[in-house]
């Protein structure tokens, strides 16, 4: 299979300090929201916390390429968002993995898009 034209995703976690829990919350969903409804190379922004430890998060995205993912880090909101929460963190950012979509296709997400601004 060729995933020449894949797009890209990126799984990674924070633990966040308790105290800021609520802030984090707050400004993660903020972002989300944002980035799904104004990035539209951006195909998937997941944001879950640990069933068994609530103050862990974990984050899912995928990106039509490389180009869309730095452009995203360049936004007003990531940068705002990224400011306003390094001092919550628990530690660092755990980079999980660095992926290559092989379903669905790129259609696929294109297709998927539109449902997740029904929130």
């Amino acid at each position: 299979m060729d995933t020449s034209d894949a797009m890209v995703g990126r799984f990674f976690a924070v633990n966040i300090k308790p105290e800021h829990r609520q802030e984090f919350l707050e400004a993660s969903i903020f972002e989300a929201q944002n980035v799904i409804s104004e990035e539209v190379h951006v195909f998937q922004f997941h944001f879950m916390e640990e069933a068994s430890n609530p103050n862990r998060f974990y984050f899912y995205e995928v990106y039509r390429d490389d180009s869309a993912l730095h452009e995203h880090r360049e936004t007003a909101v990531f940068k705002t968002w990224w400011a306003s929460i390094q001092h919550m963190l628990d530690g660092e950012v755990e980079k999980i993995a660095q992926m290559r979509s092989l379903f669905p296709t790129i259609k696929g997400f294109e297709a998927q898009k539109p449902g997740l601004l029904q929130w």
